[in-house]
């Protein structure tokens, strides 16, 4: 997922076990649970295998171990044994010449008037950060406890095994020649804004085509419940570039008369914020939506955030992470403390991430940024908005048919029901889904949990959370391959 995800509690004391099975369960279920468990041994070790590919999509790292990543999952998708056609696909990036990173295409047609579904994943992480900051290897899978360490473990190569092995349960409980449409489709970009996405699913309508879209790359309530995800906040990014002079000057000479960039540059990013740190942007949109009870402590607990520091912004903290913007200061580029001179600055660029809450349309939320900026803009300065990329928010429709059933396999395989959740993260292709499938019912669900850290060092899987995820997929496409009339 792109950004950070929801935050929530999570009881300890957990085991990473199933829960007893049901009573009723159905003998597929029952076949199911049995295949999920005596694969699990296999399935962690596929991941972990994964995990050790440095699979890094963005520009400046090795595209040639994406491609090898790409390959390794491509392998595991033929080894089912179940599609008709299985394909590393790469399509153009809009506005150039290059090619998105190479993406696994697997297909087979429904039969028998049973319905399709699209599993969706992403086989690229983010960069590792500095390996100092990690208690492990980044890329050497590490099992401490309930939780396999590595970059990716969770995000989002969890998700792809999660599709995996859950294929691998139905087959084995009820064979290969099931009436079950299946499409799978694991990008290799997703951590790198999903440049080529638009183009592919163009290019590949037909074959992504489905009634379900499960799109496994979400969290969970904590490691005892599960959750389905149904708001997604959009996203905004810019670099922004303040210039007030043409050359470098002298500060003691010059200074009290001469604004520099820096000087300009802190005064307009504070006028982003209101006093107590929510977003003071004209024209960004918040929603009103009820939140479970999460305390100060939690988001303390979660976060490490310091003794004395505050919590920002108003309302519930879940409205502020899930249905209001936020606006970060991502980076800077302006000389370093170790270079700094006695010089008044002529430049300062800054990266600006804001999530826009849901409802909002990323273009207009967009516009309102640049307004401001340009609005508030301290003694003349110069301003240059550009690098700027946009994702849309989403509301997923909870009414349909598959919402349903996926509350009923999380029921069951977790012995709890399901939270609805918002994400405080982006995953803004969902909107691409959407338009290119808008009869299509999308299913957000994920293997995190909110001590994970996807994105930051030490990311880590819960394995009793990635069995559940599993099994609930599972018992997901056993109660799909039996229903028709859909």
């Amino acid at each position: 997922m792109t950004g950070n995800p929801q935050t929530n509690s999570h009881p300890t004391g957990a085991t990473h076990g199933f829960a007893p099975a049901s009573l009723i369960e159905s003998g597929t279920q029952q076949a199911l649970r049995v295949a999920v468990e005596q694969g699990l041994p296999t399935t962690i070790a596929d991941l972990c295998a994964l995990v050790r590919i440095p699979s890094v999509s963005w520009a400046a790292f090795d595209r040639a171990q994406v491609v090898a990543s790409a390959d390794a999952v491509a392998a595991l998708v033929r080894e089912l044994g179940v599609f008709e056609s299985v394909d590393i696909v790469q399509a153009g990036i809009p506005g150039s010449t290059e090619l998105g990173q190479p993406a696994i295409l697997a297909s087979r047609p429904a039969r028998n008037g049973r319905p399709t579904v699209l599993l969706y994943a992403h086989h690229d992480v983010q960069p590792p950060g500095k390996d100092e900051d990690w208690e492990s290897d980044p890329f050497t899978p590490t099992v401490r406890g309930d939780r396999l360490y590595g970059r990716g473990a969770a995000d989002d190569k969890a998700g792809v095994m999660a599709h995996i092995a859950s294929i691998r349960a139905l087959v084995t409980a009820v064979g290969p020649d099931f009436d079950l449409g299946l499409a799978v489709f694991i990008e290799g970009e997703e951590e790198f804004g999903s440049r080529s996405f638009a183009t592919f699913l163009e290019e590949n309508r037909e074959a992504l085509r489905g009634d379900v879209i499960v799109v496994a790359d979400s969290n969970n309530w904590d490691i005892n419940t599960p959750a389905i995800t149904t708001a997604l906040r959009g996203n905004v990014t810019l670099r922004l570039t303040v210039r007030t002079l043409a050359h470098a000057s002298h500060s003691g000479m010059f200074g009290g008369a001469v604004p520099d960039a820096m000087l300009a540059t802190i005064k307009l990013l504070a006028t982003l914020y209101d006093d107590d740190g929510s977003v003071a942007v004209a024209g960004l949109t918040s929603i009103d939506v009820p939140t479970p009870d999460y305390s100060e402590e939690q988001l303390r607990a979660e976060t490490g955030l310091l003794p004395g520091v505050t919590p920002i912004g108003h309302g519930s903290i879940l409205s502020r992470i899930w249905s209001q913007p936020a606006l970060t200061v991502t980076g800077i580029d302006a000389p370093s403390v170790d270079n700094a001179s006695n010089t008044l600055t002529p430049s300062v660029s800054v990266r600006i991430s804001t999530r826009i809450a849901p409802g909002q349309s990323a273009v207009d939320a967009a516009e309102a940024i640049e307004a401001h900026l340009r609005e508030h803009a301290p003694f003349g300065a110069s301003l240059e908005i550009d690098d700027v990329d946009t994702g849309e928010p989403f509301l997923v429709d909870t009414s349909g048919w598959a919402v349903t059933e996926a509350r009923s396999a999380m029921t069951d395989a977790w012995s709890t029901p399901p939270v609805d959740i918002g994400v405080g993260g982006s995953i803004p292709f969902i909107a691409d889904l959407v338009r290119v499938f808008p009869a299509a019912q999308i299913l957000v669900t994920g293997v995190e949990d909110p001590d994970s850290r996807a994105h930051s060092p030490n990311e880590s899987l819960h394995l009793g959370v990635f069995k559940r995820a599993i099994l609930s997929e599972a018992f997901l496409l056993g109660s799909l391959n039996e229903r028709t009339g859909h």
